[in-house]
């Protein structure tokens, strides 16, 4: 190890083997009359440490608090999650942070948070990358990058590490769609009754798995062809259900129904009477549209499981029920559907998600147009004559 240091002030750089570390010389602590340092490992070149060094310092002249903390990463994360995300995101979405916190603890959640290195990062992707999907990673990565960013805030850091990592590429999902014929193949080979009547909504509206099974009663208004997405169901881990809003604003939403969907869900409501009647309980207290017969939530793993013995009979395999989501898109695309339409029937945040999603459709879609306008000026004769 080469002990050769470099003084600069309040600070040293120090070389051991083929990188540098730096030394902050931060003063006595009051309490115990000890030297108070803050190191900082890992750099390649010496040039990369003088000026980390530089930017140290500038924020220890400048006021900024840079002393050393002993918290690790898992214990700030479990804090952060506990008394700060936890207030500010719905249920599903913490229960969602909770899960990758798990990997992410378990994995480099003993280092110190002053200790943590780009290096730890990216190692942890490579050995996660055997079990877990690239998007599945890029996701950890912005839990961690979020994490480490409040810590900067708080002033536990002074800088996020997890800025200079570059997370896995996602692969792309492929999106399929149904044709026409095959959106009546699927439905023939679905059993008539609810689960026709759900699968029928969801291709004809494009509204998610969680919105339609939070769907309400009180949200349609089928004598005017309407629809109000207000809330979604969702279940979580513990078997609990929870109702909430829509992500935002554009999520809630007035959908107008086609008439075949008003007749579908006015059938349903007839059977979900005589059910209710059958068990005993008045109709007025079964409020969700496609819960059980006694009015109590439907899993939605089970609306998944339906969906694909469904499409399996149907013959189809390589379709997800999210698909029924693009199919109405992309159905609505090939009728000449204006893209903010679109948008606005998705529940989209903005019309630049509809048209990222959607955008390899419209290469057709402008030969198609194009025909149609070569079509429209051959018929004028003044036209046919230049």
């Amino acid at each position: 190890m080469d002990h050769a240091k470099q003084r600069r002030g309040q600070g040293s750089i120090i070389k051991r083997g083929d990188h540098y570390s730096i030394v902050l010389h931060l003063g006595r602590d009051p309490k115990t009359d000890k030297r108070t340092r803050k190191w900082e490992s890992g750099f390649r070149t010496k040039r990369d440490a003088e000026k980390r060094l530089g930017e140290l310092l500038h924020q220890l002249n400048g006021g900024i608090n840079v002393k050393p903390t002993r918290n690790t990463l898992g214990g700030f994360m479990v804090d952060w999650l506990d008394n700060y995300v936890s207030t500010r995101v719905r249920a599903r979405t913490l229960e969602g942070y909770r899960q990758r916190a798990k990997h992410i603890i378990g994995d480099i959640g003993s280092i110190p948070l002053a200790d943590l290195r780009p290096n730890h990062i990216t190692r942890y992707y490579t050995d996660k990358s055997e079990s877990l999907s690239p998007g599945t990673l890029i996701k950890h990565h912005n839990l961690i990058r979020d994490c480490l960013s409040h810590a900067v805030r708080w002033d536990l850091l002074v800088r996020n590490v997890a800025e200079a990592v570059e997370p896995p590429r996602a692969r792309k999902k492929e999106m399929r769609a149904f044709s026409v014929p095959e959106i009546h193949k699927f439905l023939s080979a679905c059993p008539q009754g609810p689960w026709h009547t759900m699968f029928h909504t969801l291709i004809w509206t494009g509204i998610r798995r969680s919105e339609l099974l939070g769907l309400r009663w009180s949200d349609l208004n089928l004598d005017m062809a309407s629809m109000q997405v207000r809330q979604s169901l969702v279940r979580l881990q513990d078997g609990t259900y929870v109702i909430e809003e829509p992500k935002t604003f554009k999520g809630l939403r007035s959908l107008d129904l086609a008439p075949s969907t008003c007749l579908s869900l006015k059938a349903h409501r007839e059977n979900q009477k005589r059910d209710a009647a059958l068990l005993g309980i008045p109709f007025s207290e079964i409020d969700l549209v496609f819960g059980h017969p006694d009015g109590s939530p439907r899993t939605p793993s089970t609306v998944t499981q339906q969906f694909r013995r469904t499409a399996r009979r149907a013959g189809f395999s390589d379709v997800r029920l999210h698909d029924l989501r693009h199919t109405h898109a992309s159905l609505m695309l090939q009728q000449g559907t204006d893209m903010k339409t679109i948008s606005t029937r998705l529940g989209h945040a903005s019309i630049a998600f509809t048209m990222d999603t959607y955008a390899h459709l419209l290469p057709g879609m402008q030969q198609s147009a194009m025909e149609k306008f070569e079509k429209a000026l051959n018929s004028d004769p003044q036209m046919s004559a230049v």
